[in-house]
């Protein structure tokens, strides 16, 4: 009798408080990973309003443009001289977003390339650095080239949502 109430009543009934213990713990979990995600909604919004505000035109003239005013502007706060850049698009898998892909040559002092490059980082437009090389032209390493790939992030839907 025993060894039937074993294995037909408390050995199943065992199993499934165990099993219903663990469910208990995995969706004990799943709330409190969901309340900690309702405390950050808020900064989480913002910073995708963020991230719509800086990310490039969903017209490639028009964010290829922004880009190389962009480059301009830092290469001349730096007082750099960029030898070239060459975009290019990338489509991505989801059709969400693509990215402008640049390679950027430059040439400079070790203080202008660190300026040229904290001017990049600190710029809000959605670019993220890739690589970064830097190697010398002469034997002292006073003058430097520069070679920098980076890509930058451009949202497919209506324009007119982005402020």
């Amino acid at each position: 009798g025993l060894l039937i109430g074993d294995k037909l009543i408390f050995t199943p009934l065992l199993n499934s408080w165990k099993t219903r213990a663990g469910r208990i713990t995995d969706l004990r979990k799943q709330v409190d990973e969901g309340a900690k995600l309702l405390n950050r909604a808020e900064a989480l919004r913002q910073r995708w309003s963020q991230m719509q505000t800086n990310a490039l035109p969903n017209n490639k003239s028009k964010a290829e443009q922004q880009v190389l005013s962009a480059f301009d502007q830092w290469s001349r706060d730096a007082r750099i001289s960029v030898n070239s850049i060459t975009p290019q698009w990338k489509q991505e898998r989801d059709e969400a977003y693509q990215t402008l892909e640049c390679r950027v040559d430059a040439a400079g002092s070790v203080g202008t390339l660190a300026k040229f490059l904290f001017n990049v980082e600190r710029d809000p437009m959605a670019l993220k650095i890739e690589s970064v090389e830097i190697t010398a032209r002469d034997k002292d390493g006073q003058n430097l080239s520069l070679g920098l790939q980076l890509s930058g992030l451009v949202l497919n839907g209506p324009e007119e949502k982005r402020p």
